[in-house]
């Protein structure tokens, strides 16, 4: 997208313009020009926020507060989740005031963090040219791990049925047989006809929790047997897990971006508010219990811990492969719409010839996917590499900075606090993701010696 400059004027005819443009600017609503091909209505939006925000994370609550204990579990989900939501108002925030001073109706997450950097501190000059790939980079990233994470967890699901009932086999030898699933629902490259699959998808995840609770319920040990709180070395693995769990930044930014009445996402009732509200309940309902339930014994899913003889128990398996599957094609829109739409799709002179390969671009996402989920199979440890090394940079340090950045012109209040609540927010995403990431990778490290 093309940003308009900004010239500088000396004679009073031109600031007189540029005074008559400032207050246009002022007028200037960014959504009432945004202009999408397949707008999604607000419930079609609910229901892929839902959707992008439920997936392996929540399965992988239980095994989260084992590493925590219970009343750190508790507290620690609940000030993520908070910290989380806010950061995700201050982005979009942001992101529509810098469309308002720049007169355009829609900018990328990479494209805002570029141009407040332009606006900013000019100690941010320095790394205009790198702003804009590496948040994209960061972005493709994040949801191309997720994706690996996505493949393993559908392949460990199957692996446990089939097991059960037929021959056991290699879970590598399922994420073969899965491949084709996978490219099928990932060539669909319209939001809005995944928002039908998505309904279906919320659907089976409901029942789904409801049988899963149903057996955490059954003969529910006393409290008393767990751990209120757990080792602080333990903590990392918490915080990279329950970061993965509850952000899913660039498909939240990408249905919005794709809403038809985008001002009902940030409202105090409005989508992002009460989806979050859902979800946070939810993940702190499947990981309290289902820790009091199996306690250290929590697996990488909670799927994984279920009686394996039991019929409803195996069938609750497959609604949940049936549901992440569909999640794969939500969490790889964001890396194929930045790999294709901004970095390849203008190197392609035949614009006939962009389906066929936009279409080839997503095959080699698919295979790449399935390449690092064999290369290391171990589910808990992956959405906390990926939670903590992406999500804490993302999600958390993006946005402050952006906000700095914004907020550079108008000042930051009395004592400066909106400068320093945004500081403490970057000191915490920052410490957070360190420790998550270094020690995701001696564990992923010493996993890989395993299967190796």
């Amino acid at each position: 997208m093309d940003l308009p400059a900004v010239k500088q004027s000396t004679t009073e005819n031109d600031k007189s313009k540029k005074m008559t443009q400032s207050v246009v600017t002022d007028d200037y609503d960014p959504y009432e020009h945004r202009q999408v091909k397949h707008p999604t209505n607000n419930w079609q939006t609910f229901a892929h926020f839902l959707k992008a925000s439920i997936g392996t994370g929540v399965l992988a609550m239980p095994a989260a507060f084992a590493n925590a204990g219970y009343i750190n579990g508790f507290l620690l989900t609940v000030i993520i989740g908070i910290v989380a939501v806010h950061s995700l108002h201050i982005l979009i925030d942001c992101m529509y005031e810098l469309c308002k001073r720049k007169r355009v109706p829609y900018l990328s997450f990479s494209e805002a963090m570029t141009v407040g950097f332009q606006e900013g501190p000019p100690i941010f000059k320095c790394i205009l040219p790198i702003a804009k790939p590496f948040v994209d980079g960061f972005l493709a990233f994040y949801h191309f791990g997720t994706c690996c994470v996505y493949v393993v967890f559908i392949a460990e699901s199957i692996k446990q049925i089939i097991d059960e009932y037929s021959v056991v086999l290699d879970v590598r030898l399922h994420m073969c047989f899965i491949l084709l699933p996978l490219f099928l629902i990932f060539s669909i490259r319209n939001l809005q006809i995944l928002a039908t699959f998505s309904s279906v998808a919320n659907l089976l995840l409901f029942v789904g929790f409801g049988v899963i609770l149903y057996y955490v319920f059954d003969d529910l040990p006393a409290i008393q047997e767990r751990k209120p709180f757990e080792t602080l070395n333990k903590l990392p693995i918490f915080f990279g897990t329950v970061l993965f769990a509850l952000e899913a930044i660039g498909v939240i930014l990408a249905i919005e971006e794709n809403m038809e009445k985008p001002k009902a996402f940030v409202k105090p009732c409005g989508t992002l508010n009460l989806g979050m509200l859902i979800v946070l309940g939810l993940y702190i309902a499947i990981g309290f219990f289902g820790y009091l339930k199996y306690g250290d014994k929590a697996l990488g899913s909670i799927t994984l811990n279920l009686p394996q003889k039991s019929i409803l128990a195996q069938g609750i398996k497959i609604f949940f492969a049936i549901t992440i599957w569909i999640s794969y094609a939500l969490q790889g829109y964001v890396t194929a719409n930045i790999v294709w739409n901004k970095y390849l799709a203008k190197r392609v002179k035949d614009t006939g010839k962009h389906v066929l390969f936009e279409l080839l671009v997503r095959c080699a996402i698919v295979l790449l996917t399935f390449a690092f989920a064999i290369a290391l199979p171990d589910l808990s440890l992956f959405l906390s590499l990926v939670g903590a090394f992406c999500l804490s940079i993302l999600g958390l340090i993006f946005p402050a900075l952006l906000q700095i950045c914004v907020q550079y012109r108008t000042g930051y209040g009395k004592w400066k606090f909106r400068l320093a609540k945004n500081l403490l927010l970057i000191i915490f995403g920052a410490v957070g993701g360190m420790m998550g990431t270094y020690v995701s990778i001696m564990e992923i490290v010493r996993a890989y010696t395993k299967y190796t």
